[in-house]
């Protein structure tokens, strides 16, 4: 009968283990030793190429689907009013133009990649590779092996053989884009164009906002803050709140003698000046007048304007000075526009000039 003795010493077991109840293992092996890889088995794909062909059909229809989506996005939103509304149940009335737009997108994005997981799933190799690590720098070898193994897998994949799916994939990802290049033109009016220009133009006829009337010079008194629109933009259009966030007016009687700067003077009216009302910081509307300086102040970050001194920024964030309206008198003794603003209202501009 053979007793702990006789047994190899590498062969006994560890009595530490022993002791605190686990499984003795052999002296001088791994416990933990690498069990490998299990056996790859192959996919009905990469036995019938009937199967790979329905697989390659899937995917390329998916790529075709998300094609077709984004299209269907664009044309949303060229042909959809935006004050369309449409019922979905359970949600009830939402903006037609923007479910549409949600849906469309929605469907282009997930429709490429789930062609790119069953692509990967069905179609390129799925043999799994062990690679022990290495040095963060390669040597030529191991570059020539990466060149190599990505040759490798470029042809397993099926890249190139399978041009329907190739094909059909270079469209969806050249076309999805274009939904991003498309709501660009809603981050804002187009340089060159909305952004240097306002409502008024030669012979509008300067309309109080309170009253809604043409004034004349008389109904300012030396002294008083008016505001005013110019003739024709009504609350009821449709471009009301774009216009007038640009067309806003405030007229201020000064003594002539007072306004410092000589265009300022010759552009006014009397002593009439009229100046921008959307602030040059970020466009809040100025409201506050002080009567014994001439200084117009915004309530939002108290930037103050020197009215009598062509409108200077002398306190605050502002960036430059109000916008001045040159305005005169008609035939009928109506106080009217000369033209438009002399330069872009409100906040500064990456195209301002």
């Amino acid at each position: 009968m053979s007793s702990q003795e006789d047994m190899p010493e590498e062969n006994l077991p560890n009595e530490q283990d022993t002791e605190h109840g686990s499984v003795a293992v052999p002296q001088g092996q791994d416990p933990f030793a690498d069990p490998g890889l299990p056996p790859h088995e192959p996919r009905i794909q990469d036995l019938d190429e009937r199967a790979a062909k329905r697989s390659e059909r899937t995917v390329a229809l998916l790529f075709l689907l998300s094609m077709l989506a984004t299209v269907g996005f664009i044309a949303s939103y060229v042909a959809i009013p935006k004050d369309k509304s449409i019922f979905v149940w359970p949600i009830g009335h939402v903006s037609a133009l923007n479910f549409s737009l949600g849906l469309t997108l929605a469907v282009a994005l997930f429709s490429i990649g789930a062609g790119a997981i069953h692509w990967a799933r069905t179609l390129m190799s799925d043999v799994e590779v062990a690679d022990e690590r290495h040095p963060i720098e390669a040597e030529s070898e191991v570059r020539e092996q990466v060149i190599a193994d990505f040759k490798q897998g470029a042809k397993e994949s099926g890249f190139g053989r399978r041009k329907l799916i190739r094909n059909t994939m270079f469209g969806a990802l050249a076309l999805v884009p274009l939904s991003g290049v498309v709501l660009l033109r809603d981050l804002g009016t187009l340089p060159g164009t909305k952004l240097r220009h306002t409502a008024w133009r030669k012979g509008k006829l300067v309309i109080n906002m309170n009253t809604n009337e043409p004034m004349r010079p008389e109904d300012i008194t030396v002294g008083s803050l008016t505001f005013a629109k110019p003739e024709g933009l009504e609350e009821h259009d449709e471009d009301f709140q774009t216009e007038i966030a640009k067309s806003a007016l405030m007229l201020i009687r000064l003594q002539p003698e007072t306004i410092k700067d000589k265009q300022e003077l010759d552009w006014s009216h009397e002593g009439i000046v009229a100046y921008s009302k959307v602030c040059t910081h970020v466009g809040c509307p100025i409201s506050l007048y002080e009567q014994q300086t001439h200084h117009a102040l915004c309530p939002c970050h108290q930037s103050t304007f020197d009215l009598a001194d062509g409108a200077r920024v002398i306190f605050g964030p502002a960036g430059h000075a109000l916008p001045q309206l040159r305005i005169g008198v008609n035939g009928d003794g109506y106080l009217e526009a000369l033209g438009d603003f002399a330069e872009p209202v409100g906040p500064s501009f990456w195209e301002r000039g």
